[in-house]
């Protein structure tokens, strides 16, 4: 069966932080158009939950690592075992974090700010440079290209008290993406960041203040809504696919117009 535009059979598509929300909306949308799919997560259980719904919803071969992305070496460890069962990654999701917020920036411990930074920004940064070693060693052997994806926030755009350690993350990513799109450029490789606006995950919509969480967000959103990981599966099929062939270095921010809502 043909997929058209955003085809990705035969294309290896690795997501860190993937055995569930926006993690795993990335690689839904990619397994939908056939992709080859690798889930990174902590928890092998979970790991293998995800790889269920994947080949479910149409992916081919599927693979997943339990890596902590903090580690240094597991990253590393990882990457090398994912090329070895998979032979290569086309599109590399670096998505794995998570957020944390003090009383307000006098009162946040270093405890909570490198504990952040240790996963949101050094686990970034050990995933990337594992992606970019290995696709400009493609490209050198004669196979170019390759998109690499950075998941964002809209606290890159909007102060958050008590968040600066997060945004001041997300922001030094989408510093990153753009040095990284220059970078590699010459090796056919695009580096973008999608910038989500407020995801439900299943555990905040099993939450008891799920009804209130969703009433906010709908009043706060032009579209009406709190965005699903489903709403990441679109942008993920374009990012990973050659349809975005000639975007790199950009933002593209999926928030249901969040943030061109005037106060």
């Amino acid at each position: 069966m043909t997929r058209g535009l955003f085809d990705l059979t035969g294309r290896v598509v690795v997501a860190a932080g993937a055995n569930s929300g926006i993690g795993l909306g990335f690689l839904m949308g990619c397994a939908k158009q056939g992709a080859d799919v690798v889930v990174w997560g902590r928890r092998e259980d979970r790991n293998l939950e995800a790889l269920d719904r994947l080949k479910a919803a149409g992916a081919g071969r599927a693979h997943h690592e339990a890596v902590d992305v903090a580690d240094e070496a597991a990253v590393q460890a990882a990457f090398a075992s994912t090329l070895k069962v998979m032979g290569r990654a086309d599109c590399v999701f670096v998505n794995a974090g998570f957020s944390s917020r003090a009383p307000s920036f006098p009162d946040m411990t270093s405890e909570m700010y490198h504990a952040l930074m240790n996963v949101n920004l050094h686990g970034a940064f050990y995933t990337l440079r594992e992606a970019t070693r290995h696709m400009r060693d493609r490209a050198q052997n004669g196979d170019p290209g390759g998109s690499i994806v950075v998941c964002g926030s809209l606290s890159i755009f909007h102060g958050l008290q008590g968040m600066e350690h997060y945004a001041g993350a997300k922001g030094a990513l989408a510093a990153m993406v753009k040095g990284l799109a220059v970078e590699m450029g010459q090796y056919g490789v695009r580096a973008n960041m999608i910038a989500p606006g407020f995801i439900m995950t299943e555990m905040t919509q099993n939450s008891p203040q799920a009804e209130g969480v969703i009433k906010h967000f709908s009043s706060i959103t032009p579209l009406g809504r709190p965005g699903y990981p489903e709403d990441i599966e679109g942008p993920a099929a374009y990012l990973a696919s050659d349809a975005s062939r000639f975007q790199t270095g950009d933002i593209l921010i999926v928030d249901g117009g969040r943030t061109v809502k005037s106060l």
